[in-house]
C-alpha cells in the first residue's frame, strides 16, 4: 500500500469511529471537508484554535530534492486539517497575479487556508522587503515568520502598518541571533505592535528557554506559534514526550485569544512524517480537551 493509500485509510477508519457528518460523507473528500469543519469550530477537537501545520514538516514528500506542494496539501487535508504557514520551497515569493491565483485555487481545492509564511530573512534591502509583503498581501496571509537584521525594523514599522501584515521574529535555537526570549523583547521594544514573536516551542527549549513564559512576555505580540517538544535541550520528539509543558502554553494563548495559525512541526521523519504527525495530533486535541475544563 502507498503513503497515500495508508493515509487515506487511516482517515477513513478515524472517521468511521467519529459518528455525525462526517460518517454519512460519501467520498473521501467529503468526509475530509467534514472534518476540516467540525475542527474549525470552537466545539471542534482543536477549538478555539485554528490547528495547523507549519509546511516544513512535510517537506520529504517530494522527489530528488524537491517538495511537492500538492501532496504535502492533500497529506494535511488527510490528516484533517485545514491550516498552513508555509515553508518557502513550498510555496517561493511570486508576484505575477496569474501566478497568485493559481496557488490560491490549488489551496482552496485542498480546503486549506493558508496564514503565514517563513521564516523569510528580512534585511536593508527596502526593495526585496517590500516584495515579500507585496506577496504576503495578494496571498491573504495574517503573519510573515522571520529573522530580521538589526537595523531594520524602522523600515519594518512603515511596512507592517501599510500592508497590515505582521511580523514575528523566529527563534532559531542556541547560537541563532534571537534565541532568547530577553534579546527579542529589547529588539522589539519601541517598534511598531505588529512586529512580535513566532514562538517556536522547540527552538526555546533547546536553547533552555521556557516557550510559557515566551507566550507570556509576548502576549498579543505572539504572532505565528511552532508547536513542536524537545526532551533534554537536545532531542526533538512527538508532542507530548519532550518537556513542552502544552496545557500551560495553550490556556496561555486561549487567553489571550490568539487566532493565527497554532502549526506543529514535526522536524524529525521527513520522508515518513505521517504517523508522527498523527501522534503530535492527538496529543494536542488531549491538550485542548484539559484547556476546556479549565
Amino acid at each position: 500500500m502507498s503513503r497515500r493509500e495508508e493515509n487515506r485509510d487511516w482517515t477513513r477508519r478515524q472517521l468511521l469511529t467519529a459518528g455525525g457528518a462526517a460518517v454519512g460523507a460519501a467520498t473521501l473528500g467529503g468526509a475530509a471537508r467534514a472534518v476540516g469543519q467540525a475542527s474549525q469550530g470552537k466545539d471542534g477537537p482543536y477549538g478555539p484554535f485554528k490547528m495547523g501545520l507549519q509546511s516544513y514538516s512535510l517537506r520529504g514528500l517530494g522527489q530528488a530534492g524537491r517538495p511537492d506542494i500538492q501532496r504535502a496539501l492533500e497529506t494535511t487535508r488527510d490528516l484533517g486539517i485545514h491550516y498552513w504557514e508555509a515553508y518557502p520551497a513550498h510555496v517561493p515569493v511570486m508576484t505575477h497575479p496569474q501566478q497568485i491565483a493559481e496557488r490560491k485555487r490549488q489551496f482552496e481545492s485542498c480546503g486549506v487556508t493558508l496564514m503565514g509564511y517563513g521564516v523569510v530573512h528580512l534585511g536593508k534591502d527596502a526593495s526585496a522587503d517590500r516584495k515579500v509583503f507585496e506577496f504576503a498581501k495578494a496571498m491573504g496571509l495574517k503573519y510573515l515568520s522571520a529573522s530580521p537584521e538589526p537595523g531594520s525594523f524602522d523600515a519594518l514599522d512603515k511596512l507592517v502598518e501599510e500592508f497590515g501584515v505582521a511580523v514575528g521574529i523566529h527563534n532559531h535555537g542556541p547560537g541563532d541571533r534571537y534565541a532568547k526570549i530577553e534579546t527579542i523583547e529589547e529588539a522589539i521594544k519601541d517598534h511598531h505592535p505588529k512586529i512580535g514573536c513566532c514562538v517556536d516551542t522547540g527552538h526555546f527549549l533547546r536553547s533552555r528557554e521556557d516557550p510559557v513564559h515566551a507566550v507570556e512576555a509576548f502576549g498579543k505580540r505572539v504572532y505565528g506559534v511552532h508547536l513542536k517538544d524537545v526532551k533534554d535541550a537536545k532531542t526533538f520528539t512527538v508532542l507530548g514526550r519532550g518537556d513542552l509543558r502544552t496545557v500551560d502554553l495553550l490556556k496561555l494563548l486561549a487567553r489571550n485569544n490568539y487566532d493565527d495559525c497554532l502549526a506543529i512541526e514535526y522536524e524529525e521523519n521527513p520522508e515518513n512524517p505521517f504517523d508522527d504527525i498523527k501522534a503530535c495530533l492527538v496529543e494536542a486535541q488531549k491538550a485542548i480537551a484539559e484547556v476546556k475544563k479549565a
